[in-house]
């Protein structure tokens, strides 16, 4: 009975733990780093996670379509959806593989959440344009003063438009 007890004690923990493949982890982050010692082995990471990893994308859009949808309209649109998110995560992690050694290219990353491959990857992704450093000065716009609006002394009549 003890067995059964702390069995159920650790079912529950992992339970209620969120899921490695989930949560975004450090390999995610050096991949997108600009420095090259740390993007290397970060792309390898990301792609042998990703192509490890890409089933994952079939089983989770399965459940959750067949959950939103009718039954079966729901599998089949999980399945497809699944399959395409998968084959997407795999190319990403084939492309990450093949080019990890390339200076400067950091790859075509996916989304970390396997519920929606084409969401935005994390906050750091969202502010990577902002992080790089500009090239350029921003271009100055000037806008001419405007003259104040003249009131109209009289309303005019209608134009008519003729053939």
């Amino acid at each position: 009975m003890k067995r059964v007890m702390v069995g159920v004690g650790l079912l529950s923990l992992l339970m209620m733990s969120q899921p490695a493949w989930a949560a975004r982890t450090q390999v995610h982050e050096a991949a997108e780093s600009q420095q090259y010692g740390r993007k290397f082995g970060g792309m390898i990471g990301r792609g042998a996670l990703n192509a490890v990893t890409c089933f994952v994308d079939v089983l989770v859009n399965i459940v959750n379509e067949t959950k939103a949808g009718p039954p079966f309209v729901g599998t089949l649109t999980g399945v497809a959806k699944g399959t395409g998110c998968g084959v997407l995560r795999l190319g990403s992690g084939a492309v990450d593989l093949l080019t990890f050694w390339v200076p400067g290219f950091n790859g075509f990353p996916v989304s970390d959440s396997y519920e929606n491959c084409f969401a935005a990857s994390s906050p750091a992704a969202a502010q990577a344009p902002a992080a790089m450093p500009m090239t350029e000065a921003p271009a100055a716009t000037m806008s001419a003063p405007q003259a104040p609006a003249q009131p109209e002394t009289e309303p005019q009549a209608p134009r008519r438009w003729k053939k």
